[in-house]
C-alpha cells in the first residue's frame, strides 16, 4: 500500500475520532456542521460514459450525483467514502439522487495467485490486524476491510495482498498477506483497502460465504463473511 495513501487514511481515521468525542458534547446546532467532516456511506464509484457515474451504497442501492458529472477516478470502478445528502426528488428506494459534499478513493485492488511454498517471498507474511468496523464489510462484489499494523516513520512503502486459489474447491477461501518491506518497529496504526471479488467464479450465486485468513500478532486468525453481489446494474 503507498505510504502517503495510508497517511492520509489514518489521518482521517484519528480525525473522525476526535470529531466523534466532540460531537457527544456539543450543541445540537453544531451537529450539522460537524457531520459533514463525516462519511455518510462506504460506495463503490461506477463510471458511466467519459461524461457520468453512479455510486453503488449496497447490493441493490444505487446513488446518482446530481452535482457532479464525470467520476473523479476517470474510468477506474473504486471503492470510496463519500459523504452526501439526498434530494428531494428521488425517484424510487433503491435509486437515490443525490449531493455529494466530499469524496475520497480506497486503494482498491484485484486478489492475487496464490504462491504455495513462494508465497512468503512473493507477498511476504509480516503480522497484521482486521479491525471490526462498519467499513470492515463485503458486499456489492467488495471485500473492504480496515487493517492494522505497525508503521514506521521512513515513508517504506507496505505491500497489502489478498490471495485466492490457495484451495482449489473453494475460490472464496482467502488469504491475507502483509509485507512491510522490513519496517517492523513503528507505532500501530489504521488504514482502509479494498478487494474486487466480482471475477471469482461463483456460478451465479447473488451471496457466497467468504472465508478469510490472515497472520495476526498473535498468530493465526480467521473469519467469515457473507459476501452478496449487485443486482441492479
Amino acid at each position: 500500500m503507498d505510504m502517503m495513501k495510508m497517511k492520509k487514511l489514518l489521518a482521517y481515521a484519528l480525525l473522525l475520532a476526535v470529531w466523534g468525542g466532540v460531537m457527544q458534547s456539543c450543541a445540537e446546532d453544531d451537529d450539522d456542521n460537524m457531520t459533514k467532516y463525516q462519511p455518510t456511506a462506504l460506495v463503490t464509484v461506477i463510471p458511466v460514459g467519459e461524461t457520468s457515474f453512479v455510486l453503488q451504497l449496497d447490493d441493490s442501492t444505487t446513488l446518482q450525483p446530481v452535482n457532479m458529472t464525470a467520476s473523479p477516478y476517470g474510468d477506474k470502478e473504486v471503492r470510496a467514502l463519500v459523504n452526501y445528502v439526498e434530494t428531494r426528488n428521488t425517484p424510487a428506494k433503491n435509486f437515490q439522487k443525490i449531493h455529494i459534499n466530499w469524496i475520497d478513493s480506497i486503494r482498491t485492488k484485484l486478489p492475487v495467485a496464490d504462491m504455495g511454498e513462494e508465497n512468503d517471498a512473493c507477498y511476504g507474511n509480516d503480522p497484521i490486524e482486521l479491525v471490526k468496523d462498519w467499513v470492515t464489510i463485503a458486499e456489492d462484489g467488495y471485500l473492504t476491510l480496515r487493517i492494522r499494523t505497525k508503521w514506521g516513520a521512513n515513508n517504506t512503502p507496505h505491500f497489502i495482498n489478498l490471495l485466492t486459489g490457495g484451495n482449489p474447491e473453494n475460490p472464496f477461501e482467502l488469504e491475507l498477506r502483509h509485507d512491510a518491506q522490513g519496517d517492523k518497529n513503528g507505532v500501530m496504526g489504521d488504514a482502509l483497502i479494498a478487494f474486487n471479488l466480482n471475477q471469482l467464479p461463483r456460478n451465479g450465486a447473488q451471496k457466497v460465504e467468504l472465508t478469510l485468513k490472515w497472520h495476526s500478532f498473535s498468530g493465526e486468525k480467521s473469519t467469515t463473511f457473507k459476501l452478496g453481489f449487485r443486482t441492479n446494474l
